[in-house]
């Protein structure tokens, strides 16, 4: 079984992009409140983090509270100040909107005039505003794109400069 099981993780680590990792460690006392990490192995922006010290001997000890980049769930991390944790890679991507298909998928255009059509209309305003901009009141609408860990999402949407 545990031969399976790294198998399977290889293959993860390989689609990545282009080898790229996934995380990189970074010392927590290095960490900046807008920045990101992974807690519970979840990508996550730091929204606020304080330091404590603990006791005449104790380390001291770094909280961490952040919001899922996917979900928008609150996670905490408490940990010593010299402790290594992983920092996802995140990637912002901004694509042009050609389409929104039935299913809810955003039909992009990458850079490279390819199309992309595997990144979902989020739920709630995300997906409101790219609804409205783009079928409402019919604009060239370009969508940004958050990846990290392997997830994708929409973040935001904004209506293309005009002649560009």
């Amino acid at each position: 079984m545990a031969e399976n099981n790294d198998a399977q993780h290889e293959l993860t680590f390989e689609s990545a992009d282009a080898g790229a990792s996934l995380t990189y460690p970074m010392q927590c006392s290095a960490l900046r409140k807008n920045g990101f990490v992974c807690i519970k192995n979840r990508p996550c922006k730091i929204v606020d983090m304080s330091t404590s010290k603990t006791g005449k001997h104790g380390h001291a000890k770094v909280h961490l509270v952040a919001i899922d980049l996917f979900t928008g769930k609150k996670l905490e991390d408490l940990s010593p100040s010299t402790h290594n944790m992983d920092v996802p890679n995140v990637r912002r991507q901004e694509y042009q909107l050609l389409d929104i298909s039935e299913d809810g998928f955003l039909n992009l255009l990458t850079d490279n005039g390819e199309e992309k059509n595997d990144v979902k209309v989020p739920d709630g305003d995300v997906g409101d505003k790219i609804t409205k901009l783009f079928t409402d009141e019919g604009k060239d609408v370009n969508v940004i794109v958050l990846t990290a860990m392997g997830e994708e999402s929409a973040m935001d949407a904004k209506e293309a400069p005009k002649g560009a």
